[in-house]
């Protein structure tokens, strides 16, 4: 059966955006091998990632860092600059100004990356021909979260598009949803969620009664212990649709 409504996540939902960020590091670090010197940009790929999980698992640096990218990234490359200064005496600490260019290049790096995940488009847009009312709930700030959906093109796809940074509250606070769903005139109980991130788009809805697929971009499965069980698990977007 059809829902009434569906509530998509955008970023490494309907577009791989985030996605294995010590990847990105890694190719980033490399580039600024010379002047990460006399450091080893793999030690600093692995401080930053050291740094980063510390970062966004407190959830309201997480709040904060979202809206403030640039500067949680600089942060978070400082922060690792200055563990790897302290653990290897004598090789001092890189200058301030290259955490900067290193959060600088990260966006750039993460942009270039940037590419909407296969059937996006046809998912979305059988949904719609068949009535199911649609929302797009993102967290982020309005500029760079505008850019994203009108440089794949989602806009007119959607009855609503929720940006945190334009309502001023986003995923994982209830009014995200419950926003929604009174945008588009539905229920908890005919409406799905689909994202990738399991407390946002799954166990957050899911208190609210809302049935909860999960994107597993990675294909890793759950983590190993994992209280969140959603409603559904989808590889792909193309699973989403009635037919396959």
């Amino acid at each position: 059966m059809l829902p009434a409504a569906i509530l998509f996540d955008m970023d490494d939902t309907l577009i791989s955006a985030y996605s294995r960020p010590e990847v990105a590091w890694t190719a980033i670090t490399a580039e600024f091998s010379d002047a990460l010197h006399p450091f080893d940009p793999l030690d600093v790929a692995a401080a930053v990632a050291r740094a980063s999980d510390r970062f966004w698992s407190d959830p309201e640096r997480h709040r904060q860092g979202r809206l403030q990218l640039l500067d949680a990234r600089t942060g978070i490359v400082s922060e690792a600059f200055a563990e790897l200064a302290g653990a290897v005496q004598g090789k001092g600490t890189p200058p301030s100004d290259l955490a900067v260019r290193l959060a600088q290049r990260y966006a750039s790096y993460r942009d270039e990356q940037m590419y909407l995940f296969e059937g996006a488009h046809d998912v979305v847009d059988e949904f719609r021909a068949r009535g199911v009312r649609l929302a797009l709930v993102t967290n982020g700030t309005g500029a760079a979260q505008r850019a994203k959906i009108e440089r794949f093109d989602l806009e007119h796809r959607f009855d609503h598009i929720q940006i945190e940074g334009e309502h001023g509250f986003g995923k994982p606070e209830e009014r995200a949803y419950r926003h929604a769903m009174t945008v588009l005139g539905v229920d908890a109980h005919e409406t799905w969620m689909v994202g990738d991130n399991l407390e946002w788009e799954v166990a957050a809805p899911q208190r609210l009664g809302i049935h909860a697929i999960w994107h597993d971009v990675l294909g890793e499965g759950l983590p190993s212990g994992s209280p969140v069980r959603p409603n559904r698990i989808i590889r792909s977007l193309l699973e989403l649709l009635p037919d396959r």
